[in-house]
């Protein structure tokens, strides 16, 4: 099956720990079977990184924040400002259908990224921040969990692109 859209890569954000404020680059280096340089989840000290699972990157659209912010859905005093630097995904992007990613393979820049599962919202986050509704509100589009097949350097601005199975 052919798939047919382009999206784009908007910010990308990195921690060196669990819990710590997440930090924006205007670059990172993405490392085939580890993660991106400086994070946790290639450092192991991530909030679920003694979990066996494929995140040595994760996504998820801005669209969703988007919804959030205009209360969809409809979570009972859930609308909520959701900064791409606070829902503590690695890449942030724009014209990606995230749910469609899982199993195939894809292009952000000169990476390869291939997807592995969809991303469960966790009470952690909502705790974290603050926000009542938050795990509601990010069921079935809490972002993508992915492995890196092909590294190099991303930054924001680059063409994120299907590749064919």
């Amino acid at each position: 099956m052919t798939m047919t859209w382009s999206g784009h890569l908007l910010h990308i954000h990195i921690a060196p720990s669990a819990s710590v404020e997440m930090e924006e680059l205007a670059q990172a280096r993405l490392i085939a079977g580890r993660g991106i340089e400086g994070d946790r989840y290639l450092l192991g000290t991530g909030t679920y990184s003694a979990k066996p699972d494929i995140r040595e990157v994760t996504l998820i659209e801005v669209e969703v924040l988007e919804a959030l912010e205009q209360g969809e859905p409809k979570v009972p005093g859930l609308a909520t400002r959701l900064e791409p630097i606070d829902h503590r995904r690695n890449l942030t992007t724009r014209g990606v259908p995230l749910n469609h990613l899982v199993g195939r393979r894809f292009r952000v820049g000169e990476v390869v990224l291939k997807g592995g599962r969809m991303n469960f919202p966790c009470k952690y986050l909502e705790e974290l921040l603050g926000v009542p509704g938050l795990y509601e509100g990010l069921l079935n589009r809490s972002g993508l969990n992915c492995s890196i097949e092909v590294g190099g350097v991303i930054r924001p601005g680059d063409p994120i692109v299907p590749l064919a199975d």
